[in-house]
C-alpha cells in the first residue's frame, strides 16, 4: 500500500474516534501514570462502564508531561472539548462517570483543565494556558498524551511517517545530511555533538552492512526522558531511525534499552512489528529501493553501557566496557561494521526536521543550541514533569513557572543537573539558560535533560557523597584512573560528609580527580571530579562546616548510612534509597 493511502484511512480512523458517536477516554499509562496507579484506574472505569452499559472508547497513552497530576483522566465527549482530570483513584471513578457522562453534569472540583475551543464550563481554565503546556514547544514529544503508543494509525493520522515519505521520495541521501546539519540539531546523549555531521561520519564507509544503533540504555538517576519517548511515542523514533538509515546507507538499526524497563520494551516492539507489517521498515520501503532492518537489544543494568563502545560490546553479548579509539565506530562498530550512535531524542527529532524544514527548527533556541530540551524536573519541586521547551529558557524559569517552585515555601538551594556526572549549582544558576555551551562555562552540562532541585533542607556534601557513590559502584573498572580514583574519591567524600576528614583531603581530591580527567578511558572517568569540583565551587561553606566546624548544616549527614547486601564497600545508599 502507498504511503498516501495509507494515511488517507488512518486520517478518516482518527477523525471518527475523536469526534464520533461514543465518549473517547484516555489515561497515561507511562512510568508516572503506571506508578500513581493508572492501570487500577483503567480497571475501576471498564468494571463500571460494563456494568452500566456505557458505551466509551478507553484508549492508553503516554505522558503529557504533568507527572504530578497523574493519574491524568482525559475524556472528550462528541462535539465537546477534552476534560481532564487529575489525581483520579479508582474510588472516584464511579462519581466522575455518572456526573460527566450519565448526567450531563461535571464534578468541578476534580476538573484539572480542558483543551479545545470552549471550556465544559464558563470560567474553566484551559490546559493549554497553564504553563505546564503553555511554555512547552513539544516536538520529539508531540504526540506524548494525545496518541495511543499501540496503534500506528493514530501516529500516521498526525503526520508520522510523512518525514520518511519525503526523505525517499524528494531527497537524497546527502540533502537529508545537509537538511539535518543546516537546523543544527546537536546530540541530546550528553556531548551535544552536532547531529548532522556525525551521520556523515557513516557516509564514506563501505557497505553493505552498517548499523545505526539508538542508545536507550539511560541510567542517569533524575533522567526519563528517551524512556518517556519509547512508552508514549514509540513510531517517532522508529521513523527518525529509518531516515538516518537512509541519510548514511545503514542497512540496519539496534535499538538498545535497558533489561527490565519492560515498558519502553514492549511498546516500541510492537510498533517495531506494526511499521513493518505496513511495509514502513524492511524491504522495499514504500515501493522504493531503500531495505531497512530494525530490533531492540537489551542492556545489562551498567550505566556504563550507555558509553557508545561499551553499548556496542553489549549488543555483541560482552561486558559493558568502553575500547579503545582508534578505531572509531564509523570504520570499526558494532561485530566489526561501521556504525553510528545516536541518542533516543536526537533521532526523534529528525521526522519534523524533515517535513517542516531546517529554518523552522533553526528558528527555535538559542545561539548553537537549537530546538527544544527535554527537562526531567524532579526533587524538592512542587510541579515535578517531563517537560519540552524551547533552548534558552532559564533554569529559574524551569524551577518557577513550570515546576511551580520549591515545595513546602522552601528556599532554592541547590541545582543538579546532567546526571550523576554532571554539576551543583547554586541558587544564583536561576540565571543561566538552557543552552549547552552556557551551561559548560558554568561549570555544569545539560546532559540527558535530568534537572533535580534542591531546598535549603539539603546538604551539598550530602548530595555529593551520593552521586560519587552512584559512579563508583557503576564504574566497569577496565582501567585504573577509574576504578581505584572513584574508590578514592567516595572514601574522602565519605570522611568528610562524617565529619572526619583529614588535613589535605580537599587538595587530594583535586589531585585525583585531575589524574582521573587525564587518564581514564571514557567520559565516566573523565567527568568522574565533576560533580565534587562544582559543588566545592558553589558550597564551600558546606564543606568548610563539615571540615572545620564537625557539623552538617542540615542535619542530613548524621542519618545513619544503610548499606545493602552484596555491594562495595562504599556503595551504599543510591541503591537502598536512604
Amino acid at each position: 500500500m502507498k504511503y498516501k493511502e495509507i494515511a488517507s484511512q488512518a486520517t478518516a480512523e482518527w477523525a471518527e474516534m475523536t469526534s464520533g458517536r461514543v465518549p473517547l477516554i484516555r489515561i497515561g499509562t507511562a512510568m508516572c501514570g503506571h506508578a500513581a496507579g493508572a492501570f487500577r484506574v483503567i480497571k475501576s472505569l471498564q468494571n463500571y462502564l460494563d456494568s452500566t452499559g456505557l458505551e466509551a472508547n478507553i484508549q492508553e497513552v503516554g505522558c503529557l508531561g504533568l507527572c504530578y497530576a497523574e493519574p491524568l483522566l482525559d475524556i472528550k465527549k462528541p462535539g465537546k472539548s477534552r476534560l481532564f482530570f487529575n489525581n483520579v483513584t479508582p474510588e472516584e471513578i464511579e462519581y466522575i462517570v455518572d456526573e460527566y457522562l450519565i448526567n450531563e453534569g461535571y464534578p468541578k472540583e476534580k476538573v484539572f483543565g480542558y483543551i479545545g475551543e470552549e471550556g465544559p464550563v464558563n470560567g474553566e481554565d484551559s490546559l493549554e494556558s497553564m504553563p505546564g503546556l503553555k511554555l512547552q514547544n513539544r516536538i520529539a514529544l508531540r504526540n506524548a498524551g494525545h496518541t495511543s503508543p499501540h496503534d500506528i494509525n493514530q501516529y500516521i493520522a498526525n503526520g508520522g511517517y510523512a518525514g520518511l515519505y519525503k526523505a525517499l521520495t524528494e531527497m537524497s541521501p546527502a540533502e537529508v545530511i545537509d537538511e539535518v546539519k543546516n537546523s543544527g540539531l546537536r546530540g541530546r546523549g550528553g556531548a551535544a555533538f552536532p547531529t548532522g555531521v556525525k551521520w556523515s561520519f557513516l557516509v564514506g564507509s563501505p557497505g553493505p552492512t552498517k548499523y545505526i544503533l539508538c542508545n536507550c540504555e539511560e541510567g542517569d538517576p533524575g533522567a526519563y526522558n528517551d524512556k518517556g519517548i519509547l512508552e508514549s511515542d514509540p513510531h517517532t523514533l522508529l521513523e527518525g531511525l529509518a531516515i538516518a538509515g537512509y541519510a548514511t546507507g545503514a542497512s540496519n538499526g539496534i535499538i538498545f534499552i535497558r533489561h527490565g524497563h519492560n515498558g519502553p520494551i514492549d511498546r516500541t516492539e510492537k510498533a517495531i512489528e506494526q511499521a513493518y507489517d505496513l511495509g514502513l521498515i524492511g524491504n522495499n520501503i514504500l515501493g522504493t529501493d531503500f531495505n531497512f532492518d530494525i530490533e531492540v537489544a537489551l542492556t545489562g543494568e551498567s550505566y556504563v553501557a550507555g558509553e557508545e563502545t561499551a553499548l556496542m560490546e553489549a549488543v555483541e553479548g560482552k561486558r559493558a566496557m568502553p575500547r579503545f579509539r582508534p578505531p572509531f565506530p564509523a570504520a570499526f562498530g558494532v561485530w566489526g561494521k561501521p556504525s553510528n550512535i545516536n541518542n533516543v531524542k536526537s533521532l526523534s527529532y529528525a521526522p519534523e526536521i524533515i517535513s517542516k524544514g531546517a529554518d523552522w527548527f533553526s528558528s527555535i533556541g538559542v545561539n548553537q543550541s537549537t530546538g527544544t530540551a527535554i527537562v526531567c524536573l524532579s526533587g524538592d519541586v512542587n510541579r515535578p514533569g517531563l517537560y519540552e521547551v524551547p533552548m534558552g529558557l532559564t533554569l529559574g524559569e524551569v524551577v518557577d513557572d513550570l515546576g511551580g517552585g520549591v515545595t513546602d515555601n522552601g528556599q532554592l538551594k541547590l541545582l543538579q543537573t546532567g546526571g550523576p556526572l554532571g554539576g551543583v549549582l547554586g541558587p544564583d544558576s536561576k540565571d543561566i539558560h538552557i543552552d549547552f555551551d552556557e551551561m559548560r562555562s558554568a561549570g555544569a552540562i545539560f546532559g540527558s535533560g535530568g534537572i533535580i532541585v534542591g531546598s535549603d533542607r539539603v546538604c551539598a556534601v550530602d548530595l555529593t557523597r551520593v552521586l560519587v557513590a552512584f559512579c563508583q559502584f557503576e564504574s566497569c573498572g577496565k582501567c585504573f584512573p577509574c576504578r581505584l580514583g572513584m574508590e578514592h574519591l567516595l572514601e574522602i567524600v565519605e570522611r568528610i560528609s562524617n565529619c572526619a576528614s583529614k588535613p589535605g583531603d580537599m587538595d587530594l581530591m583535586k589531585s585525583i580527580g585531575g589524574t582521573m580527567e587525564a587518564g581514564s578511558l571514557c567520559g565516566h572517568g573523565q567527568l568522574g571530579f565533576g560533580p565534587i569540583r562544582s559543588a566545592i565551587t558553589h558550597f564551600e561553606e558546606d564543606f568548610r562546616l563539615h571540615i572545620e566546624e564537625n557539623r552538617c548544616p542540615t542535619g542530613s549527614c548524621d542519618r545513619p548510612k544503610i548499606v545493602p547486601k552484596n555491594t562495595r564497600p562504599y556503595a551504599t545508599d543510591h541503591i537502598a534509597g536512604e
